[in-house]
């Protein structure tokens, strides 16, 4: 078989170490084709879907981030989103603590207030469903990114279109494990 694959004419040779190999890169660069394939066009779609509907194409990838820490399980994607918009909320609690401090201490609110949103986001890391600490994080760098003028307009914008990034990151996950075979 090896001769053949190096375009000897002659009858193939008893299998070699090296043939399982040869069939095993071909199969894994098919199935690599597949997979980028599968989230090349779901990631067009979304970003798509977020154009058309107003959202920011970016604020739907971080649900597809979010939904892509933990992709051992659909249940553990919702479980990254859960946390992803708890993050979103506490930014939501920093922000109002920056302008409550603002006035009395200055330019320490920030710290101040990113002190306790890093406690509660770290502290939540051996707490079932909650312990996904990366997207609380991810969830708190969107909406101090986003920088709303209206909180509960920018909150709501957020959570629409992460939704629209987990969901094609599980539609994502759902069919590259339909095609993994």
């Amino acid at each position: 078989m090896a001769q053949q694959i190096h375009g000897s004419a002659t009858a193939p040779t008893p299998a070699t170490p090296a043939t399982p190999a040869v069939h095993a890169t071909a199969s894994s660069s098919g199935q690599f084709v597949r997979f980028t394939l599968i989230a090349a066009v779901i990631a067009a779609a979304a970003a798509f879907l977020s154009e058309t509907v107003g959202l920011h194409a970016w604020a739907m990838f971080v649900g597809w981030v979010a939904w892509f820490t933990r992709p051992a399980s659909a249940l553990h994607g919702v479980h990254a989103v859960i946390c992803l918009w708890a993050g979103m909320l506490l930014a939501v609690a920093g922000h109002l603590i920056v302008a409550f401090l603002s006035p009395s201490i200055g330019v320490a609110a920030l710290p101040v207030a990113v002190f306790v949103l890093a406690c509660v986001a770290v502290g939540m890391r051996t707490t079932p469903v909650l312990d996904n600490m990366l997207a609380w994080f991810v969830g708190l760098v969107a909406f101090f990114a986003l920088h709303p003028e209206n909180i509960l307009t920018g909150l709501f914008t957020l959570i629409a279109a992460s939704a629209v990034g987990a969901g094609a990151g599980y539609a994502c996950q759902r069919l590259q494990h339909r095609f993994a075979a």
